[in-house]
């Protein structure tokens, strides 16, 4: 009996591929700083810190720039906040006040917007009046008569609205202590946030009174 073979195909082995050439990275254009009016190239980072250490210590000019582009790009900050960080830095007056005068002619300096936008921010975020409000922009370094402008956006009815909202929330954390360290508590959170003794002492009277409270004798000042 005559034997059958099976043919087995034997497939040709595939030729190897070529490897893909490496896709070119497509050039940067250089751009012109807005501040100094100098074009950046590529591989350019000066708000980086570690073009501020790459940066040549004979051109305090550029020095001071990178230290601010790259402290502004976290959080708007003072000319106040600025001058000591150049400072600290060891930057040249004359250069600082140089450069600092170039942000704030192109805008990236503004004491004025920041004072809006703390106020804004701080009182409608942490319940800030407007005296410890101006407290703080003291301590940045804004000018009195931004800082007038910036808390005038408040008024006496705002603050005590927001007064009220704070005595609201902490209130019932106070429940079960006699109506003197309640009183002693709540008047002294508002207080810590700059809130007149006045405002405070009949913002907390009137909650007390709404849960019962015999508030006779509390006209006092606390």
């Amino acid at each position: 009996m005559a034997r059958s073979w099976r043919l087995r195909r034997t497939r040709r082995p595939r030729p190897p591929r070529r490897p893909r050439p490496p896709r070119r990275p497509r050039p940067r254009r250089p751009r012109a700083d807005p501040v100094t009016g100098r074009t950046e190239w590529p591989g350019d980072s000066p708000d980086s810190s570690r073009a501020e250490k790459e940066l040549s210590p004979q051109d305090p000019a550029e020095r001071a720039r990178a230290i601010c582009l790259r402290l502004l790009t976290g959080t708007p900050r003072t000319r106040k906040q600025l001058a000591d960080a150049l400072r600290k830095r060891e930057i040249p007056d004359e250069v600082a006040e140089e450069v600092l005068s170039r942000f704030e002619d192109v805008g990236l300096i503004d004491d004025a917007a920041f004072a809006d936008a703390w106020v804004e921010s701080r009182h409608h975020g942490r319940g800030l009046a407007r005296r410890a409000l101006a407290r703080e922009l003291r301590t940045k370094g804004v000018d009195p008569s931004l800082i007038q402008e910036a808390v005038g956006q408040l008024d006496s009815e705002q603050e005590e609205i927001t007064a009220r909202e704070l005595v609201d929330r902490k209130l019932r954390a106070t429940r079960g202590l006699d109506r003197d360290r309640r009183l002693r508590r709540l008047a002294g959170m508002l207080a810590r946030k700059g809130y007149p003794e006045g405002m405070a002492l009949r913002v907390v009277r009137q909650a007390l009174e709404d849960e019962g409270e015999d508030t006779e004798g509390l006209d006092e000042p606390f």
